[in-house]
This record gives structure tokens, sequence and C-alpha cells, in this order.
């Protein structure tokens, strides 16, 4: 992992391959190739750079449509609308699995290139090659999550020769492709002959040896991909990576976390700012549970405060309603330690009792089905909106009785994590505040590092692997090395990316005077390894649901991990004395969606025969995008065929 400056990498990349990657948000299989007259020749390793700038396996349609879709099918949060009929609604999906060809078509210019020059120069540059080959099988299997067949081994090839109507690659084969390349990624990075400079590599900095380990633990991902199709050669896969001679990710700076540039560009440069910071516009709703987030409180997890918010309830807000003679809600009021005034039976807030802050910071939605859209007095501070005496019960108001305002009790996703701050006015970030107070605390860019597979991730996927092959004491190992390095590859990645109240943040304090710092802390994982439900004790089935049970946990800030590691796993379980999942009559498990509509097929599109070819193979109805249909319930795809119902557990 690195945190080298990139900018000059940016435009260098952008320079050479922006007319080789440039697209809409959507792309059509027709138009996957580059016209010959449009192919800029260039050095492979700003190619690779470029490969770089474009990899965003989850970039912003698919946490703005996708996401609450694909935590709700898993049973691992809502959107901030509560439980309804909405479960089951599809927005359009945007074709955010479809992002493999954008590196595609570059790692395409790269052998290419390499085609062209002499022996010295390919076996030079051949590293960049390989890494670059690693993003397209990195997002080639998040394609093959949501889609099944794609077109791989053909597309992108038109300016080189090939076909404008690739052919759609099996997973089961393209599966085969990717672990072959991979092993021979990790030749390829292992040799002595192949350099990677530094300033062309924002991800390692050049070192080979960690690239090595990243194309081996990328492995991982497809092994556990494998479990329900061909659990013998998942195991065999699986032993490979914990044996293979170069390693695997096993520590904090072997991550694949870094961001891509640190200076904004003004001007029409739109295409290099998202880069740098992911994106700057709208966000998903979706917020954790009660039970979710429960949980972790329960346990002293500190990942609660780098993957949810804060709610807006400090004790400024808290003293606010007190002052107004308001009722605050029971659940935050039973941390709260307050005098009473005995004459005038006004509440003074003194401190925080509990857990204190930040902990009692932190609450889920409540998962009572359509709640968003009741009055019931009982739901009244999760939807104050719904409720008939919202202004007089609910709401502060400043000193002339206007601007009414209330405050989310419950804490959603933290945006901060997802999306780099990036200005273009005098926008403003501001803290919860009373009605006729202001306070910010800080108006500077903050570009975005992200975290693509890490100590943690392959840890767990070992301590699974471990626990199927009935070794309980080499998976505790792997478990606990897994929970600590989650922790810590979190608290570094908040810390990064700055996010509102940790330490390093400039004025994330001063309007509250009770806030509390989110850092991570000493002795805060051994007490949440110590815990009861994190512990690594109970049956052999308590055991590999708690392993299951943590990789969801790391994976929450990335909604197709946490889609596919629930469908494949049948966790969180309905019947679960851990960590249940909650039941609703009106969605029976049989109609929750387990892939994704394929997209209508139109008489204009020339890839129209093969498409419909490849979906029929697979057993697939066509379906348009954005609306439900049963058959997104009954008809698998490939790599989902004989893993549980929905949770049902294994």
């Amino acid at each position: 992992m690195t945190n080298m400056k990139s900018y000059k990498l940016l435009l260098a990349a952008i320079a050479l391959g922006t007319g080789l990657t440039t697209t809409g948000c959507r792309d059509d299989f027709s138009e996957m190739n580059t016209d010959p007259s449009a192919v800029v020749q260039g050095e492979v390793s700003y190619l690779f750079a470029e490969a770089v700038n474009v990899f965003d396996p989850q970039p912003y349609l698919e946490y703005y449509y996708n996401a609450p879709m694909k935590y709700q099918w898993a049973g691992f949060g809502l959107s901030t609308g509560g439980a309804s009929e909405s479960i089951l609604t599809l927005t359009i999906d945007g074709d955010q699995a479809r992002q493999y060809i954008n590196v595609l078509r570059v790692l395409r210019a790269m052998e290419h290139e390499m085609e062209l020059r002499d022996e010295e120069y390919r076996t030079a540059n051949a590293g960049y090659v390989a890494a670059a080959k690693l993003l397209s099988i990195y997002e080639g299997i998040f394609a093959t999550d949501m889609y099944g067949s794609i077109p791989y081994t053909e597309a992108c090839m038109a300016a080189y020769g090939g076909t404008l109507t690739p052919a759609y690659d099996t997973v089961e084969s393209l599966y085969d492709l990717w672990i072959t390349e991979l092993d021979d990624a990790i030749a390829t990075f292992s040799s002595p002959d192949v350099v990677m400079q530094a300033n062309q590599d924002v991800v390692y900095g050049g070192d080979t040896e960690k690239w090595a380990k990243f194309a081996n633990s990328l492995k991982l991902r497809i092994a556990v991909r494998l479990l329900a199709q061909n659990e013998t050669k998942a195991k065999e896969i699986a032993s490979d990576v914990a044996s293979a001679s170069c390693g695997y990710i096993d520590a904090l700076e072997e991550d694949v976390r870094f961001h891509k540039g640190d200076v904004r560009l003004t001007g029409d440069q739109g295409y290099v700012n998202d880069r740098i910071y992911h994106w700057s516009n709208g966000f998903t709703g979706c917020a954790g549970t009660e039970t979710m987030i429960k949980f972790m409180v329960d346990n002293r997890d500190p990942r609660v405060r780098f993957f949810y918010m804060k709610n807006q309830w400090n004790s400024k807000i808290v003293q606010g309603y007190y002052d107004a003679g308001l009722e605050i809600p029971d659940f935050i009021e039973a941390n709260v330690e307050y005098d009473i005034d005995e004459v005038t039976k006004k509440k003074t807030f003194v401190d925080w009792k509990g857990p204190g802050e930040p902990w009692v910071r932190y609450y889920g939605i409540t998962e009572d089905w359509n709640a968003g859209n009741s009055p019931n007095a009982a739901y009244r501070w999760y939807f104050p909106e719904n409720y008939p005496n919202a202004d007089k019960e609910l709401y502060l108001h400043n000193e002339k009785g206007q601007n009414p305002k209330s405050y989310q009790v419950f804490s959603t996703l933290n945006r901060m994590m997802i999306i780099g701050r990036y200005y273009t006015s005098a926008q403003e970030v501001e803290a919860a505040t009373l009605p006729d107070d202001v306070y910010t605390y800080t108006t500077i860019d903050r570009p975005w590092y992200g975290m693509y597979l890490s100590a943690a991730e392959v840890n767990l996927y070992l301590a699974e692997f471990a626990m199927l092959n009935g070794n309980e004491t080499q998976a505790e190992t792997y478990y606990n090395r897994a929970l600590s390095f989650s922790v810590q590859s979190y608290n570094e990645l908040a810390r990064d990316n700055q996010i509102a109240y940790y330490s390093n943040v400039e004025g994330s304090f001063g309007y509250d005077p009770n806030e509390g710092a989110i850092d991570l802390k000493d002795g805060e994982i051994n007490t949440m390894l110590a815990s009861p439900q994190y512990a690594f004790t109970g049956t052999s089935e308590e055991k590999l649901e708690k392993i299951y049970l943590q990789e969801l946990i790391h994976f929450t800030l990335y909604p197709n991990e946490v889609y596919v590691t629930a469908r494949r796993s049948g966790y969180p379980s309905f019947n679960s004395t851990i960590l249940p999942r909650t039941s609703y009559a009106q969605v029976p498990v049989g109609e929750i969606p387990r892939r994704f509509p394929t997209g209508g097929i139109t008489d204009e599109d020339i890839s129209a025969d093969v498409r419909e070819a490849a979906y029929q193979e697979q057993g697939l109805t066509v379906t348009s995008s954005g609306i439900y249909d049963q058959v997104l319930a009954t008809e698998r795809l490939w790599a989902d065929k004989n893993a549980p119902e929905w949770g049902a557990g294994r």
C-alpha cells in the first residue's frame, strides 16, 4: 500500500489513454471496441497508469442505485425509508458490473503495444501488463457476480483484428482462465528482469513482490465463489494460495489501498477529478439496522465508527430539547446523565453514561415493516415527517419559533469513506447544530482513498477454508488475525480519508464539548475479540457462522461483496442465535432476487443474437433493467447454483 502523490501520473495517463477508454455511463456491447483510427500508441507504463485510473469496481451508480437493493436482499441493511415493499423494487442498475470493459480496453492496447516491441522491452515491461490484467480480472469477477457469462476473451479486440460481436464466456471457463492468468502474473512479478517504476504505480510504488501477493490473494475470491459448484477444486486453489512461495497479503502495508491523486484540476477536468475524489455528487440512502449496529456496539467493535456516521444527537442537541421542554428518544436518554432542577423541573445534560461517546451516537434504523409510512408514535423519531404532532413535539425552532429542525436518530453509511470531499464553491459541511447556530468543521478538499483487497479479507477466506477442512485450530489463528487486520485497516482508511470526528480532521471538534474522537484506541481490538459473539468459541457450526458474519461485517462498505457473501453462505440466518436475519412475511425469501436483470435486447443491437444465445445457454430469461420479475429469484447464475437459500445458513 502506498500513499504517493500521483498528480503527474494521472495527467500522463489521461493524455495517452483518454482516446482508448472514454465512455458514457452505459456501454452497449456493440461499442466495446475502439475504431483503429482512435488508437493512441504510448508507453506501456503510461497505459498502465490509465488502467489504474479507470479501475473503479463500485462507482457512483453502484452505490446510488444498486446498494440499497443489495443490502436489503442480503438482509444486512435497509434504505433510509425503512422496510417496505420497496425491498423488491428495482432501480436502473446502470450496468455497473460492466466496468471491467474500461480496464480491458486499456489492457488490449497494452498487449498490442507489447507485440510491436522487441524482446528486451517486452521482458522489462511485462509487470505492467500483468498488473493491468489483475485489475481486469478483479472487475471481471464483479461482472460475473451480477450477470453470469460475459464477453471477455474476444472483447475489445476489433481494433486489433477481432470482432465487433464478441462471444460470451461462461463463468466456469473464466474462473479457469483467470486462475491460470493469475499464476502467470505471479511468475512475471517474481522474475528479476521485471521492473515497475514507482512513479507509474500508485498501487504499490513498483513493488513487484506485493503485486505477486495481490495476484495470489485474488485467487481466493474465485475459490470462495467456486464452493457451491466444485468444493474440491475450491479447496485446492485455497491450499495453493496458502503455500505459494510468493506469499499472500498478510500485513497492513500489503493491503491494496491507495488514492489516485492529490490536486484538483480546474476547468473542464471532471473526468480527472472524479478519479481523485471517486465522485462528488449524490449518494445512496442506506442505513445500518437496529440489529446490526446494536450487535457491533454491544461487542465493542470499533469498525461501527468507521462504517457508519454518528447520529445527530450530540449533547448540545440533547440540551436544546431539554431547554425547549421536549422529550428526547428513550433509547438516547438511557445513555444520558442529567440533573433536574427541583423547582423548574428542567433537565441539564451532565455527561454521557453507559459506554460513553462515541459509542452512544450509533443506533440503527427500525426494522419494523412499513414503519417509514406509518404515523404511529412508536416510529416518530425515525420518520418524524409522518408524525401528526411533529412540529410541536419533535422539532426544535429558533428564537422566533421558526426554522423547525429535526435530528436523525439512526446512523447511515459513512459517505466520507466512499466519496472524497470536493469543493466547487464556498460549500461547507456542518455538524448537527441548534436552529440558530452555525458550525463548520472543514472546507478542505479531501482526495479519496479506496481499499480493494486486504489482509483481513484474505485471512477470513483462509479461516473459512480451514473450517471446511476441519482444522479449527488453524481457522482460529486466521480468524483472529483477520479481525485484528480489519479493524486496523479501516482505522487507517478513516484516518487517510479524514472522516468526520477522526482526530486528524481540522475543526471536527469545538461545537459540542462532549464530542468523542472515533480513532482506534489501545486495547479495543482485544476487548472486541473477547466478546462472546466475536470470540472463536462454540460449536463447529457456530464458528463457521462467525467467520461468515465477520466477512459480511468486513464488507459493510462494499454492497456487492455483502450481496455475494450472503448469497453464497446463507448468512445472516433467520435461525441464528448470534446475529439473526429479520424475516418479513411480506417478502418471502423465494421472491428475493439472486441476480440482476439482463437488460433488454433491441433490434439495433448488433450483438443481439450472441446475447440471446448466451442467456439461453445459462437458462436465464431476458429481463429489462429496472423491472422486477420472479425469474430473478428463481433463475440462478452458474456460481450460485447449489448455494443455500437466503437466510438458511450452510
